[in-house]
């Protein structure tokens, strides 16, 4: 049954100044506020996560890159429209669409929407840089609903699509900062790990990880394995809805190797995820494996698919089925989408303890962390506001036990 939840239930004051505008200097600086599963909550320093996780225990990391996608563009009239893209639509695979050379179409937010008709667009170049010329890029509409649209992009030069949003745009950071994108979100809105490119968002739990902290976990015997989810723009979106189970979450698409599938048996192993975006991808298997099970193929993991029946299928049994899937169909991975949603009252099935920042208040993220501490999540925001944690993207960071 589908949870009856009320978003107001899931608010909390925010002042504007607790909202980190900006990155720490260093990032594993940062506060870490640990909660424990006997309730307790305790603060310390980021680089101090290795010693608080237990040896001998699997972390896994979401590798997805973010890549420069706003890019600004001018009518001929001279009005100025923004153009985000979150996912190809021609070629809808993702590597496809950044190696096409001459064009392709994304399914975009389009900002100043109302003043765009069916003229070409021309790429806008304040700075007159020659490089950006010579790609003579254009955009022109396919259609449109509401704020959303599909977009052909076309440019001249050869080069494929992913240089030309590297030259062209710019690191779509989140709107509730407050200010426009600067030089130090090319480096500090990119995890240290980051290999795919694909997400209009940062995974932002794992911004604060350095190569020393990810050297002390090595040493504490704490072995890294990696999926990649491509964050989309929803997780910018807070809930609008009075009932959650009126939210639609958007499809985002994940990859998990058949190495780590097996290593997931073994219940004896406890399991870190660094990330919201981990969580799902990792809580999704089970959903994707039981799919296999029935119908011999796994499928994408709908929204209110854990909450609609019950599940007698192991997990291990779950997992077998995926990689048997696998096996016969000669592949290394599973790629499959997912817009499972974690609220209070999701059994979780993988995940012991999860690394994440705060979230906006009435926000998915919220509903999630209160499932995962069993319904505690006002008490460590309200310890968190208390003791002067930076909040968002570019704030501090918890380490939340399960419950």
């Amino acid at each position: 049954m589908i949870p009856e939840l009320r978003i107001e239930d899931y608010n909390y004051p925010l002042p504007d100044e607790r909202i980190a505008k900006y990155p720490l200097p260093e990032r594993d600086s940062s506060k870490l506020l640990y909660y424990n599963k006997d309730g307790s909550v305790t603060e310390h320093i980021f680089r101090d996560l290795p010693s608080l996780l237990p040896p001998r225990s699997l972390m896994v990391f979401n590798d997805t890159k973010v890549v420069p996608a706003r890019l600004h563009f001018r009518r001929p009239t001279g009005a100025r429209i923004e153009i985000f893209c979150l996912e190809p639509v021609i070629p809808v695979e993702y590597n496809l669409a950044f190696a096409a050379t001459s064009s392709c179409s994304w399914k975009c937010v389009i900002g100043n929407a109302k003043r765009w008709k069916d003229d070409i667009l021309l790429l806008d170049n304040p700075a007159e840089d020659p490089a950006v010329a010579r790609m003579g890029l254009t955009a022109r509409l396919r259609g449109r609903q509401g704020e959303t649209g599909t977009v052909e992009f076309a440019w001249t030069d050869g080069a494929p699509f992913s240089q030309v949003l590297e030259r062209c745009g710019t690191i779509p950071i989140p709107p509730y900062l407050g200010r426009a994108s600067e030089q130090i979100d090319a480096e500090r809105y990119q995890t240290l790990y980051a290999r795919i490119r694909g997400s209009v968002a940062a995974p932002t739990a794992g911004l604060h990880f350095t190569e020393s902290v990810l050297e002390a976990l090595s040493a504490r015997g704490i072995d890294r394995e990696t999926v990649c989810l491509h964050v989309g723009a929803g997780t910018f979106l807070p809930v609008k809805t009075s009932q959650v189970a009126d939210h639609p979450m958007h499809r985002e698409p994940f990859v998990v190797s058949r190495g780590l599938l097996a290593r997931l048996r073994d219940r004896s192993i406890p399991v870190t995820a660094v990330g919201t975006t981990s969580v799902r991808t990792l809580e999704s298997l089970y959903y994707a494996g039981v799919s296999c099970l029935e119908t011999g193929a796994p499928a994408d993991v709908e929204q209110w698919a854990p909450y609609q029946r019950e599940y007698t299928a192991s997990l291990e049994e779950s997992l077998d089925a995926l990689i048997g899937y696998l096996d016969r169909e000669g592949l290394d991975a599973l790629s499959l989408g997912t817009r499972i949603i974690i609220v209070p009252g999701f059994r979780f099935r993988i995940v012991d303890r999860l690394v994440t920042n705060f979230h906006q208040p009435e926000s998915t993220l919220i509903l999630l962390v209160s499932a995962f501490v069993g319904g505690d999540w006002r008490r460590i925001y309200d310890f968190a506001l208390a003791n002067g944690f930076r909040f968002l993207s570019y704030g501090d960071s918890s380490l939340l036990e399960r419950r």
